[in-house]
């Protein structure tokens, strides 16, 4: 266990990538990145924590920031409620902790939105504390290392994981001991094609000795991701000569929620709404069909059917829930990829 340890952390000295919260332990940065990287490699949203943190250097000026404005620079991500989140607990240390970030295990892990991994990550590499983290990568890398055949996405495979670690964790340097094993898995020990041949632990794993790399590690199948049937209704006018568009921000709890959406009516099946885009014009004036849409979250496939209604006066509709918006305007609200596709569509962004 010895070996696996000294072998990592000496590897990760020489290989680990040169990534920005790297160069420091500020526990705001550290935070900012554990939370855009939960959900997200490294090669895809390296420049969104380059932009968040360039708008939002400290916890102060994310505090005191609009959730509209927050919400726009974090964009393309996804996961929103991450965004949330954060946002709720700068607001939380600004005004209940006197600014200054919790250093402790347990006054971490209560921040909203920080579960056990983002905690241990974050006390591990800003305050030095024993915390050893779980990620998918880690749980990949100790799967193998050690030939776990628990399931990693059940409780029994999780507390087998977390005792191999214990075994080779490193207390003098839990920060670095952390960052390795991750960095290991993303880049060595990776889910497809590991470089099982570039390993430094070929005489250790057992997976590689028992030629059972790639059936590792065993995970339980998650349902299928449920289906979904969407008709976006965009309305559009002219008033006082600047094109406006009818937009609502959602309130509810949803993984949209505070971003903001043109309204939708929701069908079983796509059958079911061939009728409604059939209906005939004259309903709503000028009316076009836009190119369809296929959407993919990791727990719904959203089929999106925009259709573009065009009046020239008095809007027939209540929209008590929505607002007009000039072209101008909407490049400052935040919207969901989704919503990005039909306005890149109608040439407005």
């Amino acid at each position: 266990m010895k070996v696996v340890r000294e072998k990592l952390l000496e590897w990760y000295k020489i290989n680990k990538r040169d990534l920005p919260w790297r160069h420091t332990k500020d526990p705001y940065l550290i935070w900012i990145s554990e939370v855009i990287f939960q959900q997200t490699r490294i090669d895809q949203g390296l420049e969104y924590y380059k932009r968040f943190v360039q708008r939002f250097p400290n916890v102060k000026i994310l505090a005191e920031s609009s959730e509209d404005e927050m919400l726009k620079v974090w964009q393309g991500l996804g996961y929103y409620s991450r965004a949330r989140n954060l946002h709720y607990s700068a607001k939380y240390i600004i005004n209940e902790l006197n600014g200054k970030f919790p250093n402790t295990y347990d006054e971490i892990i209560k921040l909203k939105g920080v579960g056990p991994y983002t905690a241990a990550a974050i006390g591990s590499i800003c305050f030095d504390l024993p915390t050893p983290v779980i990620d998918g990568n880690v749980q990949r890398f100790i799967s193998r290392l050690f030939a776990i055949s628990e399931a990693v996405n059940t409780s029994k495979g999780q507390k087998t994981i977390s005792n191999a670690i214990e075994k080779i964790f490193s207390k003098k340097e839990p920060g670095d001991f952390n960052q390795a094993m991750m960095e290991y898995g993303a880049t060595v020990c990776k889910p497809v094609n590991p470089e099982c041949d570039n390993c430094c632990f070929n005489e250790e794993c057992f997976a590689f000795q028992r030629g059972i790399v790639n059936e590792l590690p065993n995970k339980v199948k998650a349902n299928a991701p449920k289906s979904r049937f969407l008709i976006y209704k965009v309305y559009k006018r002219m008033c006082d000569g600047e094109t406006q568009y009818l937009l609502y921000k959602r309130d509810n709890e949803s993984i949209w929620k505070g971003l903001y959406e043109f309204p939708f009516e929701e069908f079983n099946s796509k059958k079911s709404i061939e009728a409604e885009l059939n209906e005939p014009k004259s309903l709503y004036g000028s009316v076009s069909h836009l190119e369809p849409l296929k959407h993919q979250l990791s727990h719904q496939t959203i089929f999106a059917f925009p259709i573009l209604i065009e009046f020239d006066d008095k809007l027939p509709i209540n929209v008590t829930l929505a607002e007009w918006y000039s072209v101008d305007q909407i490049q400052d609200l935040p919207v969901s990829k989704l919503i990005n596709s039909v306005l890149k569509s109608l040439g407005v962004v």
